[in-house]
């Protein structure tokens, strides 16, 4: 457990220096607008399938074995990143984004092993202190070294030498990665093996079929994957419309980052206490209304202090959605059947539904230039990701529109009183901000006939 602490530290270092300037440093390279869309959504798409890939290659290898290994190759994933850099060959675009599929791909093999590994050497008495400990040492680690790295950039910018800046924020995430992978060689795996079991697969099929004949989860799943779609359209342009076209420093581009990512954290415990007086459904209606306009509100001004005021409504609006749709899908799925099943088939969905989203916003990027020139309205629209903005705003708007006389309430039923919501950093990307691992902690009863009488 000491040890899982201090990997979060080193873990959360690659993190901060690689899923942050994703899309600076794609911009640095010289990526189009049509190939902002592939570095969002490429990446998206191969980490959903590599995660339900990693679930059949758990019976196959030792779980720790298997994890180191992910690590170490991911480190060298990263570390090739950097190289890009400092080499800046031609199609370096182009392998950058062969590069971000692999990182994410090595993330998501990980991803479940961990959580199984780390849930059989945590004992459940001591989950709460453990995760909200760990949460902080990451929190603290991620936010660190993310304003170094855009103070880094800034500074070497500054000196025409870019380059130079992402090389060396590339070299630390590697290192940060090599020393994650040596402590999880350190730590103790109580059953490093899972056990075998034949028609794993033509049972998930079968149970991802049974799910999906749920009409409220069919509809719930359809709402999130298609406001991530049209999220995903306009996502990747916010960078390029902030560094290249207002000309931010790398150290603005992070505070305007920042300025989202704190009114999440911050807003997270208002918007459980309202979901727990007014229900999830209200919160998923309310927020899903705020959504939609958030990129209209980057058309009125330029000014930098306008611009963190508007991430921080942003932070608001996605704490509340991400936090009441997660909720919503425990709420909705039949009782003591298996979540997974619900999370995997809606992740996976997602997925898919974000690397069209990035596809269709990078079309429309590519080709804004010569319809406003067509359409006459290069007057009153001065920037061609003006109009992806539109674009996302309206697909926005209708998928709102569409499921709200859909949604219901779920029925009350039996679930944990809830002791904390306690999350891990697991990154800041394009689509929502901050991605967050959370989880609930049950509080152990010791009155085992009130229990019993609650259940």
């Amino acid at each position: 457990m000491r040890r899982s602490q201090q990997e979060a530290v080193a873990s959360s270092t690659m993190t901060a220096t690689s899923d942050n300037f994703f899309n600076a440093y794609a911009i640095f390279l010289g990526a189009s607008l049509g190939q902002m869309g592939w570095v969002t959504g490429l990446p998206q798409l191969f980490g959903a399938l590599a995660q339900l890939l990693s679930v059949w290659l758990a019976s196959h290898f030792s779980r720790r074995q298997f994890i180191v290994v992910c690590a170490g190759l991911q480190a060298g994933v990263v570390l090739g990143m950097g190289a890009l850099a400092a080499f800046q060959p031609e199609n370096a675009v182009w392998l950058f984004i062969g590069l971000a599929v692999l990182y994410q791909g090595f993330i998501n093999l990980i991803q479940p092993h961990w959580r199984a590994w780390m849930g059989m050497i945590v004992p459940q008495r001591r989950r709460g202190a453990f995760f909200a400990s760990r949460t902080r040492l990451t929190m603290m680690a991620s936010l660190s070294v993310f304003f170094v790295g855009g103070g880094i950039l800034t500074l070497t910018d500054s000196m025409q030498m870019a380059w130079l800046g992402f090389s060396l924020l590339f070299s630390i995430a590697a290192m940060g990665r090599f020393v994650s992978a040596w402590l999880l060689l350190q730590m103790h795996d109580p059953e490093p093996r899972a056990a075998k079991a034949s028609g794993v697969f033509n049972q998930t099929l079968y149970n991802f079929r049974q799910a999906w004949k749920d009409k409220t989860f069919r509809h719930y799943s359809l709402f999130v994957a298609g406001m991530q779609c049209m999220v995903a359209i306009s996502a990747p342009f916010f960078a390029v419309y902030m560094l290249e076209d207002l000309q931010f420093t790398y150290f603005e581009f992070v505070l305007s980052s920042v300025a989202s990512i704190f009114t999440q954290f911050i807003t997270l415990r208002f918007w459980g206490r309202f979901s727990d007086l007014y229900g999830n459904r209200l919160v998923m209606i309310i927020t899903s209304c705020l959504i939609p306009g958030l990129p209209l509100l980057w058309l009125f001004s330029d000014n930098y202090m306008y611009i963190l005021a508007v991430q921080a409504f942003s932070g608001f609006a996605w704490s509340g959605f991400t936090l009441s749709t997660a909720n919503y899908l425990y709420d909705i799925r039949p009782f003591r059947s298996d979540f997974a099943t619900y999370a995997a088939l809606q992740a996976a969905l997602s997925a898919g539904f974000v690397f069209v989203g990035a596809m269709v916003g990078g079309s429309i990027a590519s080709y804004a230039e010569a319809f406003l020139v067509w359409t006459g309205l290069k007057t009153w629209l001065d920037n061609p990701i003006f109009v992806v903005f539109i674009v996302s705003t309206t697909m926005r708007t209708l998928v709102t529109l569409w499921f709200i006389p859909r949604s219901v309430e779920p029925k009350a039923r039996p679930r944990p009183e809830l002791l904390t919501l306690i999350f891990r950093i697991r990154g800041f990307n394009a689509i929502s901000g901050v991605s967050l691992d959370w989880l609930t902690v049950a509080k152990k009863k010791r009155d085992n006939k009130n229990a019993k009488d609650k259940d």
